[in-house]
């Protein structure tokens, strides 16, 4: 590790930053209704955090009829975007952006959101001042829990693995930090229960933003601060 590297933070956005992992479970299930599928909300809420082929892939098997999915990608986006204006924000989001920019950290978003969604997340978290860059699924080959998302914002901040903390909130997330290299930092405010989290490797776990930024003295990134 080459300590005059940059410290990059990468945070995951849906479910991290934002409380949209519910909506989007309700999105799928209508979407998958709309398509003839009768997928049950918990098997949905587990796969939120993947890019949508993934995600199809979990919920429908890999040997399922692919020309759908198209459709059913499309009315998912059409249903989730009726929240646009409305996105609920986690608790001490914004603060512990800038309270990491702050103290000297490069933030970078890493999420599968892309487009107008991501500048939706991005306008009601409202920390644009202290975020350096964002890598969505338009940015990637392969989203989580492929390692891709986080290297390229590893990428982004210019800086190494052992320089770097992930935030995240679902199994997914911890698997692609993993797999770049980069401890994950786990939140409770995605649903995903802190076994869970902890069993895919979190090396911490949060209730939320506000919970984090409260210990962040005593948190991983003070840690690594230390070096």
């Amino acid at each position: 590790m080459t300590r005059d590297r940059p410290l990059a933070a990468v945070l995951d956005v849906d479910g991290t930053l934002v409380d949209t992992n519910y909506l989007h479970t309700v999105s799928w299930w209508e979407a998958l209704h709309q398509a003839g599928h009768r997928v049950a909300m918990t098997d949905i809420h587990h796969t939120v955090g993947m890019g949508s082929v993934r995600l199809l892939d979990r919920l429908l098997g890999e040997d399922r009829d692919r020309d759908a999915d198209e459709a059913i990608g499309a009315a998912h986006k059409t249903l989730y975007a009726t929240w646009f204006d409305r996105l609920p924000v986690a608790e001490g989001a914004a603060d512990l952006l800038r309270a990491l920019a702050g103290r000297g950290w490069r933030v970078v978003l890493a999420t599968s959101a892309q487009g107008s969604e991501l500048a939706a997340l991005r306008r009601a978290i409202g920390a644009d001042d202290a975020i350096l860059a964002a890598t969505s699924a338009d940015d990637v080959e392969a989203s989580k829990p492929a390692p891709d998302p986080v290297c390229q914002a590893l990428e982004q901040a210019g800086t190494e693995p052992g320089r770097a903390l992930f935030v995240g909130d679902t199994v997914w997330d911890v698997r692609a930090a993993r797999r770049a290299g980069v401890d994950c930092v786990a939140l409770l405010s995605g649903g995903i229960g802190r076994a869970e989290l902890e069993e895919a490797g979190a090396v911490a776990v949060y209730r939320d933003p506000a919970a984090l930024l409260a210990g962040l003295d005593d948190s991983p990134f003070a840690r690594l601060e230390r070096g």
